[in-house]
């Protein structure tokens, strides 16, 4: 198979691995994202600077283990997670897992398509009846670098994410300034209240679903190391940059988004640049993991052409105003998701002790009973839980995981021993 359709139903070749700084970028460019901003946005209004710092470095850390003990797993077995799905909940049962992880990007494919035409009209002053044009080019248009594959993702992330460092940098040092140093911060009344809990499963929240997906690059990776520094670099560090930035917008400007806190700094052309490198360094690896999905479901190796229909029906859903009914749903899905990626490491520890055979060379059951048993336990705790919903899906599922195959294992020896 070419190189560059890469690898949609099958183990990347050694051949194919990314190096450290390969592998960064790619996973930076995805987790500096605006949603992000306005989660921490939402922080900064509710806590002071010292529990708001405590609040990142707990949910980011937490995010970023999850993400990087995945990321583990797909640079062993060069699978991403809906490959990985087929091993824990059976040949057919991991559509489930491609639904839930398809539709998600989907979704927020359509919110960046809406959010940045709709920005860009008020950045430029431009008429209202210029928002479905703009919606339909940059719905088509983000999708052309994930549609070549690893290598434009690449690039384009080597160019925007140093770029939005600078300005991120700019923004932070014109705040500093303006609110009169940084020691000024922590004197800030918040002025809204949140349960420390909940404030953690926001952070941990709002990026789990593309932390469950990061494996699209972390597979790519040349070694372990490579892969679980990479994915703490972009998870733990990136991420926790996207929250503090938008906390502190809210905090000196009352704006989480730091397009806006640009805009009233007086850095207008940097902030249509922030806008641009943002939004496409996201919105690509969304449709990239759309496409991943769309290809474990329909089991096609077609991946551009995948692309390209996601990249369609996104741009659908944006302009025809569905993205404004979808994002409620599509956090309350960040509640189902943590489950299918703590299953995939149960299932790659406990039942392959670290080393699965490859997917061709193992006949799988249509349904896994243990797997799918263990993802509907572990969502509805996760569901149910009054605290932290993704760590309570991760460990539930696991752990239940864990039970059903030491279950399933002493009766296949029962059932050996008897015949």
């Amino acid at each position: 198979m070419s190189q560059t359709n890469d690898f949609p139903l099958s183990a990347v070749p050694q051949n194919a691995r990314k190096g450290f700084w390969s592998t960064a970028f790619v996973l930076l460019g995805f987790t500096f994202f605006t949603s992000t901003m306005w989660a921490g946005g939402t922080l900064g209004t509710s806590f002071n600077f010292t529990e708001l710092l405590w609040i990142i470095l707990i949910g980011n850390l937490l995010l970023g283990s999850y993400a990087a003990g995945l990321a583990y797993v797909a640079y062993k077995t060069g699978l991403n997670s809906v490959l990985l799905g087929r091993y824990c909940f059976g040949e057919h049962g991991s559509k489930l897992s491609d639904i839930i992880l398809g539709f998600t990007q989907i979704g927020w494919y359509a919110w960046g398509t809406a959010t940045i035409a709709i920005i860009l009209l008020k950045l430029v002053d431009l008429p209202e009846s210029y928002a479905t044009p703009l919606m339909v080019l940059f719905g088509f248009g983000f999708c052309i670098t994930a549609f070549i594959g690893y290598k434009a993702l690449e690039i384009l992330s080597k160019i925007s994410v140093p770029a939005m460092l600078a300005f991120i940098g700019l923004s932070i040092y014109q705040g500093s300034i303006d609110i009169g140093g940084f020691s000024q911060l922590n004197s800030i009344v918040p002025s809204d209240t949140m349960a420390f809990s909940a404030a953690i499963t926001l952070v941990f929240g709002t990026f789990v679903s593309g932390g469950t997906q990061a494996t699209n690059w972390s597979r790519f990776a040349k070694s372990g190391r490579i892969a679980v520094i990479t994915t703490l670099l972009a998870f733990f560090i990136g991420n926790g940059l996207m929250v503090f930035v938008g906390a502190f917008g809210a905090m000196v400007y009352q704006q989480a988004d730091i397009v806006d806190v640009l805009v009233s700094q007086g850095f207008i052309l940097v902030a249509i640049l922030m806008l641009f490198a943002n939004i496409w360094t996201t919105q690509d690896n969304t449709i990239y993991n759309f496409a991943a999905a769309g290809c474990n479901l329909v089991r096609t190796d077609k991946r551009r052409l995948i692309t390209v229909v996601g990249a369609a029906i996104g741009t659908l859903l944006a302009v025809f105003g569905m993205y404004n009914l979808l994002i409620p749903f599509l956090i309350l899905l960040g509640t189902f998701i943590p489950p299918i990626g703590a299953i995939i490491m149960a299932d790659f520890w406990f039942k392959h002790r670290g080393n699965p055979p490859a997917l061709e060379q193992i006949k799988l059951p249509s349904f896994d009973k243990c797997g799918l048993a263990a993802y509907a336990v572990g969502s509805a705790a996760a569901y149910y839980s009054p605290w932290i919903a993704p760590l309570v899906g991760i460990v539930v599922s696991a752990s239940f995981y864990g039970v059903l195959l030491h279950i399933s294992s002493a009766q296949t020896l029962t059932k050996q021993t008897a015949s």
